[in-house]
């Protein structure tokens, strides 16, 4: 057997293993709070409230092209005017750049839910 086939395999099963998870536990709590005898209407609170969906979307999207334009400016800065190898600074800063767009996406997207 070819040895390639089997990572697109194991991709598979490990999204259907987690998606079957997810649901298998979310039906065991709400069972488990069916028998105890409260409101099935507590599966529903929460919903509605806060920014849509879209906009944080947008808004998460928004500050990672930021962070990836910010990683690249400097990294072409730091490899223009140090020695550095730049097989290694662009993808380093663009990664770590990306994650704190993230970060900072994800501060302002709490902000967002709670106006």
């Amino acid at each position: 057997m070819d040895v390639k086939i089997l990572i697109p395999i194991s991709f598979f099963f490990m999204i259907f293993g987690i998606v079957y998870l997810i649901y298998s536990t979310r039906n065991r709590e709400r069972l488990a709070l069916i028998e105890k005898g409260v409101d099935a209407s507590i599966f529903f609170e929460g919903r509605g409230k806060g920014a849509p969906m879209w906009k944080i979307f947008i808004l998460n999207t928004a500050f990672l092209l930021i962070g990836i334009g910010v990683g690249l400016f400097i990294a072409l800065f730091l490899t223009t005017y140090t020695q550095m190898n730049p097989d290694v600074v662009y993808p380093a800063t663009i990664i770590t750049m990306s994650g704190v767009g993230l970060l900072v996406g994800f501060s302002k997207a709490k902000d967002l839910d709670k106006a």
